[in-house]
């Protein structure tokens, strides 16, 4: 797809919302971006995706094949394509990476993997999130107007929906976390019930019992709570 139009542009928008609308994972959907987005150009190609952490930079997604060591010696160095494109927040175009005398050491590196192209696009997926969409081509001349312009509708396009994808996910961890919290707080009532029973005691005084015992063996209140109540149902068993 060496020149793209309206149509094929609208078509690969297409295919990119249907692979990540209906996902809730975003290394699933990550992985969806770069197959995606390694089509766009004719030959051999790959593509993957950088995001910035807490820790740095790191590669979040990769077509396979893609050469060993090109993003990675760029976070070594911290220079790159895809770093200067972070950065700048802007598309970085090399359609020939043997006249190109910009970042030398990864130029090389990436000369000697047979990559002669490179475009890369910032993505922007929430405020905590950023980072950069990154085609490489084994030929030199892959990368037309066309092609640039629908890669920066794609990560556009894209971090839009990756938000979507990563707020569905951290609502599934809330909601995971709250069923947790509340099998939890089950399982203290039922101890605290059964601790009761046993001493004649109040709710209050059963709960210290059951917190003093917790620090004393340096457990978890929940743990103790579980042990007590699956003790006294194995002896109701009996």
């Amino acid at each position: 797809m060496t020149d793209l139009h309206t149509v094929e542009i609208a078509a690969v928008l297409r295919q990119l919302t249907a692979r990540l609308i209906a996902s809730d994972d975003l290394d699933e959907a990550l992985e969806d971006l770069v197959d995606t987005a390694a089509d766009l150009v004719d030959g051999a190609s790959w593509c993957a995706v950088t995001l910035v952490r807490a820790g740095g930079p790191s590669t979040a997604a990769a077509s396979t094949g893609l050469p060993e060591g090109l993003l990675e010696s760029q976070y070594d160095s911290g220079t790159g394509p895809s770093l200067e494109a972070i950065r700048a927040r802007d598309l970085i175009l090399s359609d020939d990476l043997a006249v190109d005398t910009r970042w030398p050491k990864w130029r090389e590196r990436a000369l000697a993997a047979g990559v002669r192209g490179v475009l890369t696009v910032p993505v922007d997926i929430d405020e905590q999130v950023i980072g950069a969409l990154t085609v490489y081509s084994a030929a030199a001349g892959r990368f037309t107007t066309d092609v640039g312009l629908t890669a920066m509708l794609v990560a556009e396009h894209a971090g839009l929906l990756l938000s979507a994808v990563l707020d569905r996910g951290r609502q599934a961890g809330a909601h995971a976390q709250l069923q947790e919290a509340l099998a939890d707080g089950e399982t203290v009532n039922r101890a605290v019930g059964i601790m009761m029973v046993q001493r004649a005691c109040s709710a209050d005084s059963a709960l210290e019992v059951l917190r003093s015992t917790a620090a004393r063996l340096q457990l978890p209140l929940t743990t103790v709570a579980q042990r007590l109540v699956e003790t006294v149902e194995r002896r109701a068993t009996v």
